[in-house]
């Protein structure tokens, strides 16, 4: 996978909406709100944060772009997986980035914050 596979959704009408927000964090770029490592850094709970939401509200649609719920196979995953899959995940009261978060990138300082478990 490559970065546009989970941050750019596939589909043209949600792709030119996803591109349009994306110009706020341009400007946060250009103008010197994220334009050294050290300010990302500082950032990167917040802007994880913004992403996390992004995709609860969409139904994690990047991930769904590859990985169906009708395609997975219970008998290849843990029982804590399978039990999270066929009950939260199954009911539409779970998305994928409740429970996977930091899945590509490492996770930004998250202290404060209790853990799923």
């Amino acid at each position: 996978a490559k970065c546009s596979d989970c941050h750019v959704p596939h589909n043209w009408t949600d792709k030119m909406a996803r591109k349009m927000q994306a110009s706020k964090e341009v400007w946060g770029k250009v103008f010197g709100t994220i334009d050294t490592p050290e300010k990302f850094a500082a950032m990167r709970r917040t802007l994880a944060e913004h992403e996390w939401e992004r995709l609860k509200a969409n139904n994690s649609l990047e991930c769904r772009n590859c990985h169906q719920f009708e395609s997975m196979d219970f008998t290849r995953q843990s029982p804590r997986a399978v039990a999270a899959h066929s009950t939260d995940l199954a009911s539409g009261q779970k998305t994928c980035i409740d429970c996977h978060k930091g899945i590509a990138h490492k996770l930004p300082d998250m202290s404060g914050v209790e853990k799923v478990r």
